[in-house]
């Protein structure tokens, strides 16, 4: 069956895909790297090896990927500013001897004319990943239902408005979680060589629609304000958002930078990321689950947030 190595495995993503293969009985096939192993000691109790990797120590990369057969190489997090990690991890899994590189990706990125900041971190990993020789999957995930309803949602309901500069433009947002269950059933089995897969949920909707659709749930009164990339800006400055990326820094429990967060906005608007697919009913044979679902367990937070 092989070994499987995860970097960044100490993050939310890793860490849901660690639980998803122990489950499975893998965790004596698991190595999680992480910059800091010590937040892994439950996995490791658990049977995972656990070992100090870092994108910006190769040598250290090439070292924690001894053994393994696959890789799942989950995206930094210094939006703009990934390409050089992840050459550096994927360097490393061919000096290791890694045969199959399952990497997080994103959705929309073909289209040269999406604004979006991430596009161009994701499309350069997945050529330098072709160019490397190694067999690949690429789990092109779309924006995560999580990160605007649990994150940003508690500020939406406190304010009472969602503003946004991604007007009425449609995505389908996706749980994380299931996003990470799709790697699960990639690394578990076999015949995913060479394949992109689309990771969406179950429909296409506007954030006035998810606006509405929190309110009803909550029983709250929300409004949707879209507004213009200027004006978005100005309202991430004025919550202290760094414009670039920021290791480590969270502001409001936000952890992004806000050139990535209106560049996304943008692409929303433009159309870039309206992408539906079945992709995770034919890996985990049963539907993404929805918006409203995410909304409808976490509708205490989300009150609690108002009141």
């Amino acid at each position: 069956m092989g070994k499987i190595v995860i970097t960044g495995a100490s993050g939310q993503y890793g860490r849901v895909a660690t639980q998803g293969l122990i489950a499975q009985g893998r965790a004596g096939d698991l190595i999680l790297m992480s910059r800091s192993p010590e937040k892994l000691a439950d996995m490791a109790a658990l049977g995972c090896a656990v070992r100090y990797g870092d994108y910006d120590q190769p040598a250290s990369m090439v070292a924690a990927m001894a053994g393994a057969n696959k890789l799942l190489l989950i995206s930094g997090t210094r939006v703009g500013a990934r390409v050089a990690q992840h050459q550096a991890a994927v360097d490393a899994a061919v000096a290791a001897g890694v045969g199959h590189v399952v990497y997080t990706s994103f959705i929309g990125i073909d289209d040269p004319a999406n604004p979006a900041e991430v596009r161009h971190d994701h499309i350069e990993t997945e050529r330098l990943i072709r160019a490397s020789g190694l067999a690949f999957t690429f789990l092109r995930d779309a924006h995560y239902a999580d990160a605007m309803i649990l994150m940003a949602g508690p500020g939406v309901m406190a304010s009472g408005q969602w503003i946004s500069n991604a007007g009425l433009g449609r995505e389908a947002m996706v749980w994380r979680d299931d996003c990470a269950a799709c790697a699960v059933a990639v690394l578990a089995g076999e015949g995913h060589e060479g394949r992109t897969y689309n990771i969406t949920g179950p429909q296409l909707q506007d954030f006035a629609e998810v606006t509405a659709l929190m309110a009803e749930l909550t029983g709250v009164p929300l409004e949707y304000v879209a507004v213009d990339d200027d004006a978005q800006y100005a309202m991430f400055d004025a919550m202290g958002i760094p414009r670039r990326p920021v290791d480590d820094q969270y502001v409001g429990a936000i952890p992004w930078n806000s050139d990535d967060m209106v560049t996304f906005g943008a692409a929303i608007r433009g159309g870039f990321l309206a992408i539906c697919s079945d992709d995770v009913a034919r890996l985990l044979g049963r539907p993404a689950r929805s918006v409203g679902e995410l909304i409808a367990d976490n509708v205490d937070l989300l009150r609690g947030a108002a009141a």
